[in-house]
């Protein structure tokens, strides 16, 4: 008699199961994207600093400043959870608590993203 044992680890992708190449090229590409992203964010920041409060809301709620600042926004809550899903691989021990540690850092990374996202639009729909 035969007996296959997967470990949870191949069934959601994680640790050794886990395809590098791919998550290494993403973590390239989000890196490349966040440099000309970030233009959105320190001009925020600017205007957060020198002008007043509804100046930098008519910013925001222009349709193109909106959209980078919203791309932005999911292009790093995804590199820092790559990023420290990396570290966490390389440096926590047992597969178990590296793939309950990767599960929390991507729950918490989802969930500042949607609460990113929602404060950008509610900002856009009282603007």
């Amino acid at each position: 008699m035969m007996t296959f044992k997967i470990s949870l680890a191949q069934i959601f992708s994680l640790g050794f199961a886990k395809n590098g190449t791919g998550h290494w090229w993403m973590q390239r590409v989000t890196a490349v994207a966040l440099v000309p992203l970030s233009y959105f964010v320190i001009r925020l920041f600017d205007l957060c600093l020198s002008v007043p409060y509804q100046q930098t809301v008519d910013w925001v709620s222009f349709p193109i400043n909106t959209v980078g600042i919203a791309i932005w926004i999911l292009a790093v809550c995804y590199h820092a959870a790559l990023g420290l899903q990396v570290v966490i691989e390389d440096y926590v021990a047992g597969q178990g608590v590296q793939t309950f540690a990767i599960w929390g850092v991507n729950l918490i990374f989802l969930l500042l993203g949607v609460a990113a996202l929602v404060a950008v639009f509610r900002i856009v729909s009282v603007g």
